[in-house]
């Protein structure tokens, strides 16, 4: 027996992901009123239509979104989103998660090759509020994201608003771990669900050509 787990925040017309950029404007493309007459009685359908920005609900970061010329959304590899063996580190309460906190959760031997890091830090409680977005939004620290780019893992994600600070504009995580080829899921939520170990994990974004981010359907199996 097998139990999934929903990381995923629903997507609504005018949801606020990140403050300050527009929310999707979802409409009908076809109606059932307007589908009426077009087929059978009784035969109905409705088409919708979405206008969104890329960087909406939880989201999977590629190079692409940091670097020019990078792989996008058309080269992620199924392997590297799907499926992945799991493992949570604990930073509730904890705002700038660093390397001493990941080497203490994970292990500083431990293998993470073709894993998923997830990072629950709680915030996710405050999405779409003002205090989501604000200054003691949790991130990773630089040496915390050296230490995760020396591991290899196939995937970090995190449950807050960014997984860098959002006074930096440097973007150090960003840089470091898509650099290294690291996917990056922002946005994740019910993080607190998971088990330190013992999971899957799976977030995985449509293959759309010049896009280096997109919604993804996150969520995690438990056996």
């Amino acid at each position: 027996m097998s139990r999934f787990v929903e990381l995923s925040h629903p997507i609504h017309a005018g949801l606020v992901t990140y403050p300050g950029m527009p929310g999707p404007v979802i409409t009908d493309y076809l109606s059932r009123d307007d589908s009426r007459g077009r087929y059978a009685v009784d035969t109905t359908f409705q088409i919708g239509r979405i206008d969104l920005i890329a960087n909406t609900g939880t989201y999977l970061d590629t190079p692409a979104h940091r670097f020019e010329g990078r792989s996008d959304l058309t080269d992620v590899p199924l392997d590297r989103v799907a499926d992945l063996p799991g493992l949570l580190v604990d930073a509730a309460g904890e705002r700038a998660v660093d390397a001493a906190h990941l080497a203490k959760a994970l292990g500083d031997g431990t293998d993470l090759s073709g894993v998923a890091v997830l990072v629950c830090t709680g915030w996710s409680r405050h999405f779409g509020s003002p205090a989501y977005g604000g200054p003691d939004a949790p991130f990773l620290t630089r040496d915390a994201v050296e230490w995760l780019v020396r591991k290899g893992p196939a995937l970090v994600g995190i449950d807050s608003v960014n997984i860098d600070d959002v006074a930096d504009l440097t973007r150090p995580a960003h840089t470091g771990l898509l650099d290294a080829g690291i996917y990056v899921v922002e946005h994740l939520t019910d993080l607190d669900r998971l088990p330190l170990d013992g999971f899957r994990f799976s977030a995985v974004p449509p293959r759309i050509a010049g896009m280096g981010t997109f919604t993804v359907r996150a969520f995690a199996v438990l056996s």
